[in-house]
């Protein structure tokens, strides 16, 4: 019995070598600013709502952008059992926005981490090329805690003004992922500035290491691209968040989450015909907890099953 009992032990260790499941997305939540207080998108608002969808999904691993250090630490409060890699980007530090990786700590050892600054100059904080803004990439190397399969993770935030300096960012990364991953699986998740009808994302799409997983996903649920301007009566068919990873994974799912909250207009209360009369109706303003939808993928890493 004993016997048997290791033997279907061993069986279970090599399944779970054989096939690693990740719940993974990317999330710009907007930075936080008097302007969006101004016109009723205000973080203090916001992040509860950031919060608990990202609670809900509970992706195991997700980029964020635009994070400031006080909206960092917000997450980090509302958020359960995350931690994260990153620093600011203008000093290396905690000034400028973070591009976050947020990580669950019981599931996985953090390897090692770093960050490169998407400029000809990368070991310092710097505008590259036509860039507006100083730019940066951040990257961790994580095992699981209970099979001991390790991979890496990728975040970014490309230039919103910049073509070149999108273009040479995008071949940065990919030369990046070439030198420190060495054909290990990685996952690439970010606000890329570019759709996927852009030139500069067929730079990831044909490195060869890198594929999309939207475009690879079993089942989909994208109703609109992933920029909404805080408004959410508006659609696109653009995807300029992408989640990219490499060829040996298989997607399962993919969605661009669309949730929305509600603020008063005003205290008056209606009725429907189509209700019982003890519900009472109220108006209020339909509002998008971020200018971008985040978006999230359910993936598997296939490889082979070692004896």
């Amino acid at each position: 019995m004993k016997r048997i009992l290791t033997i279907v032990a061993s069986v279970f260790v090599c399944i779970l070598a054989g096939a690693q499941s990740l719940n993974v997305g990317s999330y710009n939540i907007r930075n936080q600013n008097d302007d969006d207080v101004h016109n009723g998108n205000g973080w203090q608002q916001r992040c509860p709502v950031i919060c608990d969808m990202i609670n809900f999904e509970a992706p195991e691993l997700f980029g964020s952008q635009e994070v400031l250090v006080g909206q960092l630490h917000d997450m980090l409060k509302g958020l359960d059992g995350y931690s994260y890699i990153g620093v600011g980007r203008d000093d290396g530090k905690e000034a400028g926005e973070y591009s976050p990786v947020f990580y669950k700590t019981a599931k996985f050892k953090l390897l090692g981490s770093g960050h490169f600054w998407l400029a000809e100059d990368t070991t310092h904080p710097n505008k590259g090329w036509d860039a507006a803004c100083i730019r940066i990439c951040t990257w961790g190397h994580f095992e699981d805690r209970k099979t001991k399969w390790y991979f890496w993770y990728f975040n970014l935030h490309m230039d919103h003004m910049g073509i070149v300096a999108r273009r040479e960012s995008a071949k940065l990364v990919v030369s990046k992922i070439r030198e420190l991953c060495k054909g290990a699986p990685v996952v690439l998740t970010g606000d890329f500035n570019v759709d996927q009808k852009n030139e500069i994302y067929t730079i990831f799409t044909t490195s060869g290491i890198l594929k999309d997983s939207y475009v690879y996903a079993a089942h989909r649920f994208a109703e609109n691209g992933t920029f909404n301007d805080f408004n959410s009566d508006i659609k696109t068919d653009s995807r300029i968040d992408h989640i990219f990873v490499s060829p040996s994974f298989k997607v399962n799912n993919y969605a661009v989450l669309t949730n929305c909250y509600w603020t008063p207009v005003d205290s008056g209360a209606q009725k429907s015909a189509a209700a019982p009369k003890e519900i009472n109706l109220c108006r209020y303003q339909r509002r998008t907890p971020s200018d971008h939808y985040p978006i999230m993928a359910r993936i598997v890493y296939k490889n082979k099953v070692k004896k």
